[in-house]
């Protein structure tokens, strides 16, 4: 088997031990472009749930400040209505974080797979 379908196929499979740092070294030491090619599609799929965690990260963060209104003598007080966005949303988050996290990782072992064969 050739080193550069070996080493294609690692970067794909790192997302189970090793995400970006593989990828990441792979792509700057290889001198091959196909080599190449597979490390920056490998390093882009294992940045998607980086990247969503970001925004999930931020959409709690406002869910969290929503839940508490100010009042006019400045006190915090919990919010009494129940709404979507305070409660709902984060959850609804998780939910499709949670699908793609596993799509990607579905993803990168179809490639991986693909690459040795």
């Amino acid at each position: 088997m050739d080193n550069q379908r070996i080493l294609s196929a690692l970067c794909y499979f790192s997302i189970l031990f090793a995400p970006f740092l593989l990828p990441l070294i792979v792509y700057f030491i290889s001198p091959t472009v196909e080599v190449k090619y597979h490390a920056k599609r490998s390093l882009l799929s294992h940045l998607i749930p980086v990247a969503l965690g970001i925004v999930g990260f931020i959409v709690l963060m406002i869910g969290s400040v929503a839940m508490f209104s100010t009042t006019v003598d400045g006190t915090m007080n919990p919010s009494t209505s129940f709404n979507f966005f305070t409660a709902g949303l984060p959850f609804l988050f998780m939910i499709v974080y949670g699908i793609l996290s596993l799509i990607v990782l579905i993803w990168n072992i179809i490639q991986g797979i693909k690459v040795l064969q």
